[in-house]
């Protein structure tokens, strides 16, 4: 008989899919220079980051896309972000870097910040500029400023939004900004960390979390009356009563 050829040890590491690990740990000593070394060969200098002080952002202005208002809670400046407002088909993911850029660098004061994104009523195809243009966004943003950010409120999420940042947000957002999310379903839940009057909300935002309110399974994805059918009347008779006048039969 032929002798089998000797096993090589291994050993299998097993991770709950729910447990916050940081992949560079169980990188090699060498690996783990090889990173850092990258990490800091891309740290972008708060001077150079896209220098656009030049540049026209009047258009994305007048559409308030991005406004530095109050503070929360903590202290933290607030950068309000309204999606729907963002017209992802028209301007290209470069031009919102310099964009957000030039907001940062003109607007923000020194000290912490954080981010109140309002995911209310976005669609897609036409709010949504993509999580890999995010993750570029929050790359090549200079270290400083990603220690300053503090947290991002992420209003309105939806169930389609919370599974694609839980599935593919661990894979293409940096652990850092994807632990400094978090979810708030309602206004009500915000003002636990914003004091009212602190940040403006529009119209639109308020409507829309008067109707989740009222149909709280929205939230999961489930539209619990699609065709509105429960304000419709009810039938004045129903059907299969056999004490109605059935006619009796005699059975010989």
């Amino acid at each position: 008989m032929m002798e089998r050829p000797p096993a090589e040890d291994f050993s299998v590491l097993v991770l709950a899919s729910d447990l916050g690990i940081d992949a560079r740990s169980l990188l090699s000593p060498s690996q783990r220079r090889a990173r850092a070394a990258e990490e800091a060969a891309g740290v972008a200098d708060p001077e150079e980051w896209h220098d656009c002080s030049e540049e026209d952002f009047s258009d994305l202005e007048t559409l308030q896309v991005l406004r530095f208002q109050g503070l929360d809670k903590s202290g933290n400046r607030i950068l309000r972000i309204a999606g729907k407002y963002f017209p992802a088909t028209v301007i290209s993911g470069e031009r919102l870097k310099r964009y957000l850029s030039y907001k940062i660098r003109s607007e923000l004061p020194d000290g912490p910040f954080c981010i109140l994104y309002m995911h209310t009523t976005v669609q897609k195809e036409d709010n949504n500029p993509g999580m890999f243009i995010l993750r570029q966004i929050y790359e090549e943003m200079p270290l400083e400023y990603k220690e300053r950010l503090q947290v991002v409120y992420f209003l309105h999420p939806g169930f389609r939004s919370r599974l694609a940042i839980a599935t593919l947000g661990r894979l293409l957002l940096s652990g850092d900004i994807y632990w400094k999310i978090k979810y708030v379903s309602r206004l009500q839940y915000l003002w636990e960390d914003i004091k009212k009057g602190q940040v403006e909300i529009p119209e639109y935002v308020r409507v829309h979390d008067d109707v989740l309110e009222h149909r709280p399974l929205t939230d999961y994805g489930i539209e619990p009356d699609p065709l509105h059918l429960s304000g419709a009347p009810a039938m004045e008779y129903s059907f299969g009563r056999h004490e109605d006048k059935w006619p009796s039969r005699d059975y010989l």
